[in-house]
Order: C-alpha cells, then structure tokens, then sequence
C-alpha cells in the first residue's frame, strides 16, 4: 500500500462488533463479527466465500465449507498476540458474502469467480476467499495476476494439485496449479507446496511438478528436519516476490481437520500450519484462500476452527509492515 501506516489507522472505523455487548452467537454471521462490506467505505482486504464443489473428486460437500468457516469464526478476537498486532485496526477488512456461482458447470463458475474477483479488487483491496473446492485457486489466480503479474504461490495441501486432468477435464480441483503455471500466472522461481504426503499415481508426477515450477517441502521432512529449518526453505523460495496463499484444510492431519474431501494421514498439525503462516508476515502477500472444507465430515467444529484460524493468521499476514 502507498499510504503510511499512521495515515492506515486513520482511515479504519469499522471494526468487528463488541462481544462484550453483542453475544457472539447472536447477529449476522460475518467471519470474526467483521463489518459487511456495504457498511464501510471501503476495504483493505475483502474476506468473500465461494459456495462450490463441482471440482471435487472424491467426497462433496465443500460447498458449505464458507458459512461452517464463517460460524466457526465468531469466537476469533480483534488482538493477535503471537504476532503483536491488531489487524482490524491496521486495516479495514469486511466480508463481502459469498459469490453465487453455477453450481452445473465448472466453465461458467469460474468465469463467474474470476469476474466477480476483478469487481472486488478494483478499488485495490486484497481478498481472503473461503472456500469452496481447489478449483476457485484458478481464476483467483487470473484476477490475482492481471494486478501483480506472475506471482510466487505457496500451496499448503496434502496433494500437489499439479495433474493435467481428471475424466479428461482440465479445470478440477487437482490441476487448478497446472493450469495456472501453463498460463503464466505463476513465478516458476519461486513456488512452493508445504504438507505434501501420500501416494501419487507415478514417479513422474514429481517431475512434472518440478517442472511447472514448484519446490516441496513434504509433512514427512517438517517432522525430520523441524520447523526452523522448513520455515528458512520457505523464506529463502519466495524472497521479495508477490505472494498469494493457498491453503487446503486437508494439509493438516485428519485428527485436527477431519472434515475435509479427500484426507491423507500423516499431516502437519494445526501449531505447526499457523507458524508457517505466521513467517508469511514478512513476505508480501496479495491474496489467500482457505479452501476444502466439507462440514459435513467435521466433529465438534474441529474443521471450521482451525480453517477460522488459519484465515485469521492470513489476514494478519496481509497488515502492512510497520
């Protein structure tokens, strides 16, 4: 952002509501008590929900992943004391709803997304999208692109996402990272997965990935060589670029996120995701998205709490630095 951070703070007047006055379960069901967006004059970050599963493979139900994400974030607070900042009052940030996309076709969807992205980011906010499926990364991406350019994507997930189609179609929630780097949308220096694990379909799968541009650290090697190590790889990748981040639940291990489509054993746990969003901060990150959700899997909330944290820990990753 062009302004100063004191010219930042003078612009803010809209935060989340008071839960000291207002109980948290009682009211709209904005993520963290945010303000709508029509209640503000404008947005920093705009926090938008893309009710879509139509890319899915395996199980469904992603679709309901914004509204479970939004409910399980009215108990987030205005302070984050890991990282010693308010990011509410640093920047306006407000909840834009949901986008309404065709559910019956996966071509008009996007094109609806991708449209809809362009309108909210016109005036210069950046989005946090929850999500929805893996599929929304793609035309998030186009938008994030025509703004910044090639940007360096830092994908925590189980799967690479990378494969060229599924039932010989191209845009599903496994290739949205293929598309994206045949498309030049992405900087194939400085890509990163973080969490991957599990079988692939073939050895090769590795080397088209390597080849589309992206390094990985899998769950296995945060286990060997520890976080600080993971966290330096992670830093020394990105360096000064234009980050966007892409979050599936399912990077966590099923026991702290079992609500999701496709789990995989073996995940990082929920301490060890917020840290890595954590060192996010002092890169420049233009956009996020927190996708997978299926609540109908979930228990307890335990899905919809870590998402609900793991979109705050972005959000706090956006707040310009001091």
């Amino acid at each position: 952002m062009n302004a100063s951070d004191d010219e930042e703070v003078e612009r803010v007047t809209v935060g989340p509501r008071d839960s000291s006055r207002t109980p948290r379960y009682a009211g709209f069901a904005t993520f963290a008590l945010l303000p709508r967006i029509e209640e503000v004059a404008r947005a920093d970050v705009a926090v938008v929900g893309i009710p879509f599963d139509t890319g899915v493979s395996y199980r469904p139900g992603a679709r309901f992943g914004p509204a479970h994400i939004r409910e399980s974030s009215r108990l987030l607070r205005p302070y984050n004391p890991v990282q010693d900042t308010s990011p509410f009052a640093r920047m306006q940030v407000a909840d834009a709803g949901d986008i309404a996309v065709n559910p019956f076709s996966i071509d008009d969807a996007v094109r609806e997304i991708e449209e809809r992205a362009d309108e909210l980011t016109a005036g210069g906010a950046r989005l946090l999208t929850l999500g929805g499926d893996h599929t929304i990364a793609l035309p998030l991406l186009r938008s994030t692109a025509k703004r910044h350019g090639p940007v360096a994507v830092v994908h925590f997930d189980a799967h690479l996402d990378t494969w060229d189609t599924y039932f010989d179609a191209p845009i599903t929630h496994g290739t949205p990272f293929r598309r994206a780097s045949e498309e030049g949308l992405l900087d194939r220096t400085g890509c990163l997965h973080i969490g991957i694990r599990g079988p692939l379909y073939d050895r090769d799968d590795l080397a088209d990935d390597d080849r589309l541009g992206f390094a990985v650290i899998g769950s296995h090697e945060v286990e060997r060589a520890g976080m600080a190590v993971a966290l330096q790889r992670m830093h020394d990748r990105l360096g000064d670029r234009p980050v966007y981040v892409s979050v599936d639940i399912d990077v966590l291990d099923p026991a702290h996120a079992p609500g999701t489509g496709t789990p995989e054993a073996g995940g990082l746990t929920s301490r060890e995701l917020l840290e890595f969003l954590r060192g996010l901060r002092q890169h420049r990150s233009v956009g996020a998205d927190v996708v997978e959700v299926a609540p109908a899997y979930d228990h307890a909330q335990l899905t919809g709490i870590a998402a609900s944290h793991v979109a705050y820990e972005l959000l706090t990753s956006m707040v310009p630095a001091s």
